[in-house]
């Protein structure tokens, strides 16, 4: 399986582990985030992310900023994303369960690091239910 990840300066502690995590379990990991704590801009960090899930590259993405909200609304704006912005396991097996989600959103100074790795492991093992939810993503594309 095939993992992109992006950061923006709040993220590089989480990035850092989440990556060595997948890479010890046999995934390959396309790290397009920051190892800098210095500001910039999430948008930068995230686009490449979404555009690897879009196109196919990468299975699934994890996204990475201070609250997670501007990364999940930039990956968002990409057609065929579903970035959903987690705060614990629970929401995670749920945004992959019912909504498909295909990128994790981490609010990286609202969670920890043991935390954002139990997401991450709990969203790439959570499969779509489809059915019901199914008909329910089909109508998220508005044009």
């Amino acid at each position: 399986m095939k993992i992109s990840i992006g950061n923006d300066h709040a993220g590089p502690a989480h990035k850092n582990k989440i990556v060595a995590t997948l890479k010890s379990l046999g995934f390959e990991v396309f790290n397009h985030g920051t190892d800098s704590e210095q500001s910039v801009d999430y948008a930068d960090f995230i686009h490449p992310v979404a555009l690897d899930v879009s196109k196919g590259v990468a299975d699934f993405g994890i996204i990475i900023c201070g609250s997670g909200n501007g990364a999940a609304m930039t990956a968002n704006k990409h057609r065929q994303i579903r970035a959903a912005l987690c705060w614990n396991a629970e929401i995670a097996s749920l945004a992959r369960q019912h909504n498909d989600a295909n990128i994790l959103s981490i609010p990286a100074r609202y969670v920890s690091t043991p935390q954002a790795i139990n997401m991450v492991e709990t969203f790439i093992n959570t499969d779509f239910e489809g059915g019901r939810h199914q008909a329910r993503i089909e109508k998220i594309p508005c044009n």
